[in-house]
């Protein structure tokens, strides 16, 4: 699996012209050489693989990356993969220009003179759009843990409960369960705060007559899962079941809309068109979702703007909300992946307005 990745990114330097190319993002470094460790840096040109690593990972990386020349730094790994490449045929070494500090370019520029070096824009995020059939299977995985979290959070929430608690008890419950950690900060947004689309969760007791909503994911052997519900505590009012017809519709809406092909600016319009019909458009301020695997966030998105193609192999987030200052907010998250001929719903959760 790491030696297609390697070849497939030597392939993209060859295209563009690099000789060699230094890893700096932490998801890179394990997507192309296998290491799950949290220090090391990678050199990858034509004919040499290099993971420069610590006393620390030394024998780890060597299980690990096996595909690698794992070499052991014991001050600057900058001064030892200089030494490394003269000689080597590199005149031009290029860098992740979107995972380096300033700080981090000075030394670059320091430590490599007599080298020209050229920022690169996401050569490996481009292989890690298609996942693999291991990584589906382990984002697959995330997503039945997460699952059946929301299953058990629907038991323990009730008037009185923080929203912090609520949080813990989904983060603990994930974990208990076989998910290394959280995908990302747990969102619970009760009431008035589930109007914030990113509401992280607070001390707010949990009320009566009022919509939670739940934004969380699983982390299993690195990759990430990413659901949101919303809920209702008490007794809806016509509006608000009028919000979470509009949302669930519009949620529908791009689900059956969705295929290989399609541009990022193409499946956005398809929920956001949907809201706006209702007088909604002006409530529904971010994209309609994201790519997401290693990170919760990669680079393919549905927005207004991206003229991203859909892929087969590539696993998304569909998720259109409503969110209305000093009223409350709906989103309905689910998580698909682009097959050949249209796409897979990889989330079961149900999406009927659940009332406790």
């Amino acid at each position: 699996m790491e030696a297609q990745r390697l070849e497939k990114v030597r392939a993209a330097l060859k295209r563009q012209g690099i000789d060699g190319l230094l890893i700096a993002s932490p998801y890179n470094r394990r997507y192309v050489t296998g290491f799950t460790g949290t220090a090391g840096t990678v050199v990858i040109t034509q004919d040499r693989a290099l993971l420069v690593t610590d006393f620390r990972y030394t024998s780890q990386a060597s299980q690990q990356a096996r595909e690698y020349e794992v070499v052991q730094a014991a001050g600057d790994p900058l001064e030892l993969i200089r030494e490394k490449l003269a000689g080597a045929g590199v005149a031009k070494l290029g860098f992740e220009k979107n995972h380096v500090t300033y700080a981090g370019y000075e030394a670059y520029e320091k430590c490599f003179q007599g080298f020209e070096l050229v920022p690169t824009d996401n050569i490996v995020e481009q292989q890690r759009g298609i996942k693999d059939e291991r990584e589906q299977a382990h984002i697959r995985r995330a997503i039945e843990i997460t699952e059946k979290a929301f299953d058990y959070i629907l038991g323990f929430m009730k008037p009185g409960v923080t929203e912090r608690e609520a949080a813990a008890e989904l983060e603990y419950f994930m974990r208990k369960n076989g998910a290394i950690s959280s995908a990302y900060p747990t969102i619970v947004a009760s009431g008035v705060r589930s109007a914030l689309p990113h509401g992280l969760a607070s001390d707010k007791p949990l009320g009566v007559n009022e919509f939670v909503t739940l934004d969380f994911g699983a982390n299993y052997e690195g990759y990430c899962s990413d659901l949101t519900r919303t809920v209702f505590i008490g007794e809806p009012t016509e509006r608000h079941q009028e919000i979470y017809r509009i949302v669930l519709e519009a949620n529908r809406t791009a689900l059956e809309g969705l295929k290989p092909g399609m541009t990022g600016k193409e499946g956005d319009a398809l929920a956001r068109d949907c809201i706006a019909g209702y007088g909604y458009g002006d409530y529904f301020g971010h994209g309609l979702g994201h790519a997401f695997g290693l990170e919760i966030h990669e680079p393919m998105r549905f927005s207004q703007k991206t003229e991203d193609v859909l892929e087969p192999g590539a696993i998304l987030t569909v998720e259109p909300g409503i969110y209305i200052p000093d009223f409350g907010g709906v989103r309905i998250e689910d998580d698909i992946l682009v097959t050949e001929t249209g796409i897979e719903v990889l989330t079961k959760s149900s999406k009927e307005l659940i009332v406790l």
